[in-house]
């Protein structure tokens, strides 16, 4: 395989989990009854470029599909961040009736509808019928389409560029990444401002995170592999935010390469923090299947000794991560009777790979199972405020990632 940037030959391994269906291929009844598709479930990185990408397999019409069931407004958490993002944007951009937003994979509307509350024209670009038809209820057009370089001029020659393209956790799902990037340039105003949030590598290796490996992730991005597919594109990081979210990620702020705002001292201090964590060179990869083999067998180890001593588990967050985990650990519904997820379009259906069944978030007041697994680590804070009252009658949370913690 050569990298999707550089075109350089991948040789360095980061994690061979195996083989695993899409991570968002939900099962039905009606499909139970039918065999699955496995993809192999490797990452590679490049040491030229330093891009690390899964193997490529899976195509992005098998992974995103008019079924597909992330609704980003699932999370409040995630609402309440976007909001935020919103004002922040509307405020330091200077927003108005006469400017143009762009958000590129805009699921069910969760950010946008912040713009259209703000009389600000704006526009989804979403490829999943499931989440454009929600977007379209509050009020949003959408184009149904895969972004690329030659949407982004499609736009720009229609009169459609954008002072603002935001893309929010789609830079990792795209498979050519070099053509996603020409497209955001071909699509941005003169002065414009193109925001990516994605979770960062360095937090990734920091903290095993291996369980955010999976199809839909094409790629797996440090600041320094980001920075020169930019640069390559014609564009430049201008600033950066840390943020918490998803374990660990970076907000990038861009613009054409001759935009006269300075580049800020942040990017040049992260790019150095990665430097000096040694993210340029092939040792800091190479422990990390061992790491994530542990992550894998302390849960293992922890449901098979519940399950002997006769305790309940159930788990929360029908989630990719969550899919990602149980499938390499081989976890059935034998050790996991049930999921919980707050998402209508999860409810009913059954984990891909492992087919444990999918219930509404009652049913673990119905059960009062003594050990409840968050899946999505990244919101725990947040389901155990929504279960508080399981707290209170003994039941106890468990997380997996970065290592087994039970509280």
């Amino acid at each position: 395989m050569k990298c999707r940037h550089c075109n350089t030959e991948l040789t360095l391994p980061l994690v061979d989990l195996g083989a695993a269906p899409p991570s968002n291929a939900y099962l039905t009844k009606q499909t139970l009854q039918a065999p699955e598709k496995y993809f192999p479930l490797r990452v590679l990185v490049c040491t030229q470029c330093w891009l690390a990408q899964t193997e490529d397999y899976a195509q992005a019409d098998e992974l995103f599909n008019h079924d597909y069931a992330y609704f980003s407004s699932t999370s409040t958490g995630w609402v309440a961040h976007a909001a935020r993002y919103a004002e922040k944007m509307i405020r330091e951009l200077q927003l108005g009736k006469d400017s143009m937003v762009i958000e590129v994979a805009s699921n069910d509307g969760y950010l946008l509808r912040n713009f259209v509350a703000a009389k600000i024209p704006c526009l989804g670009i979403e490829p999943t019928a499931s989440t454009a038809d929600a977007a379209e209820k509050l009020g949003i057009a959408v184009m149904r389409e895969f972004f690329g370089e030659a949407l982004g001029k499609q736009l720009a020659a229609s009169n459609r560029a954008a002072d603002l393209i935001a893309g929010n956790n789609v830079y990792a799902h795209v498979p050519d990444i070099n053509d996603f990037t020409r497209g955001l340039k071909a699509a941005l105003k003169p002065g414009g401002t193109i925001t990516l949030e994605f979770p960062h590598l360095m937090r990734l290796l920091e903290s095993t995170q291996f369980d955010t490996v999976y199809h839909e992730h094409f790629s797996y991005l440090s600041l320094y592999s980001v920075e020169r597919i930019f640069r390559d594109a014609g564009l430049r990081i201008r600033d950066l935010e840390e943020l918490p979210t998803h374990g660990g990620s970076l907000r990038i702020y861009g613009c054409h390469a001759e935009d006269a705002r300075q580049t800020t001292r942040t990017v040049g201090a992260m790019l150095a923090e990665e430097a000096r964590r040694g993210m340029q060179s092939a040792a800091v990869y190479a422990g990390f299947q061992a790491k994530a083999d542990r992550v894998k067998d302390d849960l293992l180890a922890f449901l098979i000794e519940q399950k002997r001593a006769g305790k309940k588990v159930a788990a929360y967050g029908a989630a990719a991560k969550g899919n990602t985990l149980l499938n390499y650990a081989g976890v059935k519904p034998d050790l996991l009777p049930f999921v919980c997820d707050a998402a209508a379009a999860k409810q009913g259906k059954y984990m891909p790979g492992s087919r444990i069944p999918i219930r509404a978030p009652s049913a673990l007041m119905e059960q009062r199972p003594d050990y409840v697994v968050i899946l999505p680590w990244n919101i725990a804070e947040e389901v155990k405020q929504q279960n508080a009252r399981l707290a209170e009658l003994g039941t106890k949370f468990v997380t997996a990632v970065p290592h087994l913690v039970v509280s």
